[in-house]
């Protein structure tokens, strides 16, 4: 609505309801594991990005892209089973990030704005570089051939929530 108000980073750890307390608890919860030092909850990882537009570039050429939206990088974890990715898709799904149309903040979620959401898989998001060498070891991500069946499962999960016309 106010095309000079710059739009803020928000990063939300997605936390299977086996794991999770009252969701602000839970997201406060796993900052403080991940910043202590201790290890965090071992659950599928999302990071949500409110953008005004967002594409993904290969080799020069784009192929794909979104307008107003949330762009969401998607770490699956080496257990992570249809459960949490089902937990994670409507987490993301119904996470309230726009203001209402009486301007109160925090109301309003992507669908209801009827906006896009864009999907990229990111297995950097188990980064880990707690070792002596300091070198990141992504032991805890999920490997690339069942990576890439759940993230497409969680793909049409999410496309079920908000429909695939608005899924990139």
């Amino acid at each position: 609505k106010n095309p000079g108000k710059s739009m803020t980073s928000h990063v939300w750890l997605c936390m299977p309801r086996k794991q999770r307390r009252q969701p602000l608890l839970a997201v406060v919860l796993a900052v403080v594991l991940l910043c202590s030092g201790t290890k965090p909850p071992l659950a599928m990882r999302l990071v949500l990005q409110r953008v005004r537009s967002a594409s993904v570039t290969v080799d020069g050429s784009i192929v794909s892209t979104i307008g107003r939206g949330v762009l969401a990088l998607v770490g699956l974890h080496a257990d992570d089973q249809s459960e949490d990715l089902r937990y994670c898709a409507k987490k993301l799904c119904a996470s309230k990030l726009w203001e209402n149309e009486n301007g109160k903040a925090w109301r309003q979620n992507v669908k209801q704005q009827q906006l896009e959401i864009m999907l990229i898989s990111q297995f950097t998001l188990y980064g880990d570089v707690s070792n002596k060498k300091h070198t990141p070891d992504f032991q805890k991500a999920m490997k690339s051939v069942d990576a890439l069946k759940r993230y497409e499962e969680f793909k049409s999960i999410v496309a079920s929530e908000i429909g695939s016309e608005k899924l990139k």
